[in-house]
């Protein structure tokens, strides 16, 4: 295993380690997030980000999420940001609350993934 593999596997066991302490049924949706992003892009590289799941593209993180008393989803200034197109107004998605994860919050996340990855 070469330094750099290690430094990767071992800031993914960092962020699932984190993962692993936060309260049902946040611990599960963010288990399952995890695997979203990495299995959307997979070139993202997890790690802790101000104590907090992250994920990099080869330089600064993207994306992150963070359990308070619910579950928040984000994008950095560092994500490929846009307004969506028809927008009435020039304002740019990057949070979301969540407090369940079903299908079409998964097939969300993984779009909002794959967007702020470029």
């Amino acid at each position: 295993m070469t330094d750099k593999t290690k430094k990767a596997a071992d800031a993914e066991a960092a962020v699932l380690a984190k993962i692993a302490e936060w309260r049902e049924p946040y611990r599960a949706m963010g288990e399952r997030i995890h695997r979203i992003i990495l299995e959307t892009v997979p070139e993202l590289r997890p790690r802790l980000w101000y104590g907090m799941p992250g994920y990099a593209k080869g330089g600064p993180v993207l994306l992150f999420f963070r359990v308070d008393d619910l579950m928040s989803f984000g994008l950095t200034e560092k994500a490929h940001l846009s307004v969506d197109e028809g927008a009435p107004d020039q304002l740019i998605e990057s949070a979301w609350f969540l407090s369940d994860l079903d299908k079409p919050t998964e097939e969300r996340i993984a779009a909002i993934v794959r967007k702020a990855a470029g």
